[in-house]
């Protein structure tokens, strides 16, 4: 077991260190969440929600303390920790107003006097997190989860260390009894372990479709319930009907936010032949104009990417696509200097079976893809193995319609930024994996559901 190592990606240098837990102290966690359990479970909805309702608080509070590490731990601009924090805290007050009338008992016709459907907790669910959102990724998973009467368990990214031991200190100031939220600082080869364990009753991982096929295996092996929040291939097609004044700036927002590194953001624009011009033109102005530094600084667009891994692997998938026959028409290296920066790219002329065309790239690279057609432009969205989100620009009502018919993915946006919200379901298809968080289904599906009949 190695230790969990908190480098400044504008820096390169190491912030901590923290030492992964042995076994002993992993079976400790377990321990204190299952006799966590019954007295969390018999706070009720309003006991649980007081503590989520302090939460909220705590989050709105520190929420530029909070944004700072997030900065200097992986690279965030500080205006969207800040952010990311007060998203937070909205999932913390949704669930704590909305969770109870979510898992009200629902009432069905049968034959008997009365049926109904319970939703009642699993018990002790396991959390595996990444990187990219260290706060939200977490809490849009934990507030429902506690909401519902689960204990949690939460193997946070390795990267993220400072993170991921400043959410447990926040839960248990807001008043979370030890044992509800347990914060795990173990490898990748003790969460089998995690999941093997009886107690544990279900898990969600939010990563790559890598880290999702692994653990599903594992979860499968012990038949055990998985959700699963995994990469995607985004795409934003626009149409000539489109407002490019929005589109552009929306398009821009969704390609670079938190330095590009989301499974969400729009990695393909897809372009209608009569405005390609136009948009190619402007919108690689825009890309150009961006900002990249110090993610402290708030008038910085662009921060580091999150590890001099991610940043090397970005290099190598756009100079593969170009070796393949794209043309780079902005940026396309790594920016000298310190940090693991990469410079604002646009790619164009993709061809099919690079890794711009085939793969996930998290950074700040656009790819441009140019359609005769509607026919056209929803094939090439579709023709990825991911499918978490897709969005569509048009003012056309039939375009709009076979948008939302014929778009293969989770999430599907007309005119607007594809985002996570806690009032509406969010998850992928295909290889972007299975299962919902937020809205009333993701709260429901860290539920066992139980059917009720009475003669």
């Amino acid at each position: 077991m190695g230790d969990f190592i908190s480098i400044n990606p504008a820096t390169g240098r190491e912030l901590s260190r923290r030492p992964a837990l042995d076994a002993a102290a992993v079976d400790a966690a377990l321990d204190r969440a299952e006799q966590a359990l019954p007295r969390w479970q018999e706070a009720g909805f309003h006991g649980r929600a007081e503590v989520l309702e302090a939460a909220a608080r705590l989050l709105e509070a520190d929420a530029k303390r909070l944004a700072a590490l997030m900065s200097s731990e992986m690279g965030k601009p500080f205006a969207q920790g800040v952010a990311e924090a007060e998203k937070c805290a909205w999932a913390c007050r949704f669930y704590a107003e909305h969770a109870e009338r979510f898992l009200a008992d629902d009432p069905h016709e049968s034959d008997g006097s009365r049926a109904f459907v319970r939703y009642e907790p699993v018990g002790m669910l396991l959390a595996v997190m990444p990187w990219n959102f260290p706060f939200w990724q977490v809490f849009r998973m934990v507030a429902p989860a506690l909401m519902a009467g689960n204990v949690v368990l939460v193997k946070h990214a390795a990267s993220v260390p400072q993170c991921a031991e400043a959410i447990a200190t926040l839960l248990r100031r807001a008043g979370a009894p030890r044992g509800v939220y347990e914060d795990l600082a173990i490898d990748h080869d003790a969460v089998e372990r995690v999941i093997a364990d009886p107690r544990v009753g279900a898990l969600s991982l939010t990563g790559s479709d890598g880290a999702g096929r692994a653990v599903a295996a594992t979860a499968g092996k012990h038949l055990k319930r998985c959700i699963l929040e995994l990469g995607g291939s985004d795409p934003a097609i626009v149409m000539p009907s489109a407002d490019l004044d929005k589109a552009i700036p929306t398009i821009l927002k969704g390609r670079t936010q938190n330095n590009g590194q989301s499974c969400i953001a729009t990695k393909r624009v897809i372009v209608h032949a009569a405005i390609a011009e136009a948009f190619e033109r402007r919108f690689i102005a825009a890309m150009g104009a961006l900002k990249v530094g110090d993610p402290m600084d708030e008038s910085v667009d662009i921060g580091p990417l999150a590890t001099e891994s991610i940043r090397d692997g970005l290099a190598k998938q756009v100079r593969d696509t170009v070796e393949r026959g794209a043309t780079c028409v902005l940026g396309g290296k790594p920016l000298p200097g310190p940090g693991f920066f990469y410079a604002p790219t646009v790619l164009k002329d993709i061809p099919d079976g690079s890794p711009a065309a085939d793969d996930e790239l998290f950074g700040p690279v656009a790819s441009l893809f140019v359609v005769d057609d509607l026919d056209a432009a929803i094939a090439v969205a579709n023709g990825t193995r991911f499918g978490l989100g897709a969005a569509a620009w048009t003012r056309d009502d039939d375009e709009i319609t076979a948008f939302i018919d014929r778009l293969r993915a989770g999430n599907v946006f007309v005119n607007g930024l594809v985002k996570s919200d806690p009032r509406l379901p969010f998850g992928g298809i295909k290889d972007s994996g299975y299962g919902r968080e937020l809205g009333r289904a993701g709260i429901r599906g860290l539920c066992v559901t139980k059917t009720v009949w009475v003669d």
